[in-house]
């Protein structure tokens, strides 16, 4: 006998009914789906389909349990009143979605179910420009069960980030991050509210702040000053940038944070063990999670990565608790000079903080929770920013070499050549400004920023964008706009200089706003300027740069939690400086 979906007996009276409902209930559902040939349909597909199996389970389970006890009269009754009741709800879903459809902004038809998931392509960067022309500068995509709103444009920019700038306030966050406190209690994912702007007022005005950067300037200084000698003792030979350029970055991090508190042989093991568990979480990030767009699967941790993030939670748990204890024990025992430990100049990052933490305000207090969430906040958002930034910086200097030329002669006029290059120089340097500036223009490290939330339903360009909903704003397509930028795809460090005193970092025009624009800018740009500035005119005015024989730099990109370049960078230095003891 053929499998039935609903058993058929012959004194089931009531069998008649299912069917009636079962066969104009399905065919409602699918008629005005494959009936419309829109590129947007009204009628949600995926709502369909929910619809149906929940409803078509519950009248299977009803036929099995009361034609076991053959209770006719009332399977009757009971299966005519869900028949009643699901009819009644796929016509409240259906004028919900045609009126919700009818309001939202244009975008491509998706497959029932997973909606979009299936066209997206790996560079979504630049999948989500190519959909911006051919839908406009607002459209939506259904990524499995959340729907993704993309802003392509300076004026819809505006929009989100300051018309509506308290409204997409908050973040989305992937369901990874709340695997642990940390990704719970930073200053990226903290909804917003007191606590937010307790620990953005910790970041900026107090942790970032000038005064506090200006005392860590010894430890950036000895980091980079360790990987000038490293690329001196392999001059001549081709050097990989990118990786150069990483572990500068992770070790100048790593020394901000806790380089006051451990030194010598402790300090590298422990940067070791450090940027190990940081390479497993940024590799765990980039994967892409079905529980981020199917939000009711993700109790199951079905691809294990909640579970992965846990271990690695325990792992930073295991550091951060390490290190809080030696710098506890060392201020316990009075080896500091106690003015010093009052004075806003700390030693390292950790220090500064557990002593914001003990003078906090009451009414939000600075907990440890917090102070380990900003620790991994500099750790994961400080060290591939900037060392991607640096290395696309330097690819771009490498096909216009008449850009490092020009770099250079502004660096031996600043600077000359008879010694280092010192943080203080950099206000100094208008053209390494511009080459910073056009680089991350072509290259914004978070192309598409951190996506937004919504708090409630509001307007954008004339559509609706409902509450909870997935907001992308396409900085990297911005950055790119003809209507913007004359020949926007040339590497032109000039058009930041003359008269463009408008392009700052701050976002207050949204034609370019690298590091985000209003409550939820970038926290870390000051640092972030700082490092950039810092490296790229070291490795400058240390060195003289080539490509291997025969190789052209190759600026293809790779998108994941920040953009690379594709293809690492590999060049060779050669010493420019006529004293070698200014390598040492």
């Amino acid at each position: 006998m053929p499998y039935l979906p609903i058993k058929t007996p012959s004194n089931c009276s009531w069998w008649n009914v299912i069917r009636w409902f079962k066969f104009p209930f399905t065919s409602s559902i699918t008629r005005p789906y494959r009936a419309r040939p829109s590129p947007s349909p009204k009628l949600n597909s995926t709502i369909c389909i929910q619809i149906f199996l929940k409803n078509y389970t519950m009248i299977r389970t009803i036929s099995y349990l009361l034609e076991d006890i053959n209770m006719d009269v009332p399977a009757t009754i009971l299966v005519t009143l869900s028949a009643i009741f699901s009819v009644i709800w796929y016509g409240w879903m259906y004028a919900k979605s045609m009126k919700r459809s009818s309001s939202l902004p244009p975008g491509p038809r998706g497959l029932p179910l997973i909606g979009n998931l299936a066209s997206l392509e790996p560079d979504i960067h630049s999948y989500f420009a190519k959909l911006a022309q051919t839908h406009g500068p607002i459209f939506k995509l259904q990524l499995g069960f959340k729907l993704g709103i993309v802003v392509t444009s300076p004026s819809l920019a505006s929009e989100v980030l300051k018309d509506h700038d308290i409204t997409f306030a908050n973040r989305d966050i992937p369901d990874v991050s709340r695997a642990m406190d940390y990704g719970r209690s930073n200053i990226v994912a903290t909804p917003y509210g007191p606590e937010w702007r307790m620990l953005r007022k910790v970041c900026v005005a107090k942790m970032l702040s000038n005064a506090t950067l200006d005392s860590l300037y010894p430890l950036r200084s000895r980091e980079v000053r360790n990987t000038i000698k490293y690329i001196y003792s392999h001059a001549g030979s081709p050097i990989n940038v990118g990786d150069q350029l990483f572990l500068t970055v992770f070790n100048v991090v790593t020394s901000m944070l806790w380089g006051g508190t451990v030194h010598g042989k402790d300090r590298a093991s422990l940067g070791a063990e450090f940027r190990a568990v940081v390479a497993e979480m940024t590799e765990l990030l980039s994967k892409p999670n079905v529980s981020d767009f199917f939000p009711s699967l993700a109790r199951f941790d079905l691809q294990g990565v909640v579970k992965k993030m846990r271990g690695l939670a325990m792992k930073f748990e295991q550091i951060f608790e390490k290190m809080i204890d030696k710098r506890l024990k060392v201020d316990e025992n009075g080896t500091r000079d106690a003015a010093r430990s009052r004075s806003i100049e700390c030693e390292d990052f950790l220090g500064f903080l557990l002593k914001l933490k003990d003078e906090g305000d009451p009414k939000t207090p600075l907990t440890m929770t917090h102070v380990k969430a900003l620790l991994m906040d500099m750790v994961v958002g400080g060290t591939e920013t900037s060392s991607n930034a640096v290395e696309f910086a330097m690819a771009e200097i490498m096909r216009k070499p008449e850009v490092m030329r020009k770099a250079q002669q502004e660096l031996d006029e600043v600077i000359g050549k008879d010694r280092m290059v010192l943080e203080s120089d950099i206000n100094k340097l208008p053209y390494l400004h511009a080459i910073m500036k056009e680089s991350l223009r072509l290259h914004p490290v978070l192309p598409l920023l951190v996506p937004h939330c919504p708090s409630q339903t509001c307007t954008v360009g004339g559509y609706t964008i409902p509450k909870g909903v997935r907001v992308f704003v396409n900085v990297w397509a911005i950055h790119r706009d003809p209507t913007v930028w004359e020949n926007p795809l040339d590497f032109n460090p000039e058009r930041f200089l003359n008269g463009s005193s408008k392009w700052d970092y701050t976002g207050s025009d949204l034609s370019y706003f690298p590091f985000g624009s209003g409550r939820r800018s970038c926290a870390g740009i000051a640092m972030a300027e700082r490092m950039f500035m810092y490296f790229l005119a070291t490795l400058l005015h240390c060195f003289d740069w080539e490509l291997p024989e025969g190789k052209e730099p190759d600026l293809s990109e790779k998108f994941g939690i920040v953009i690379k370049l594709k293809n690492p960078l590999v060049v060779i230095p050669a010493p420019r400086l006529p004293d070698p003891n200014l390598y040492e």
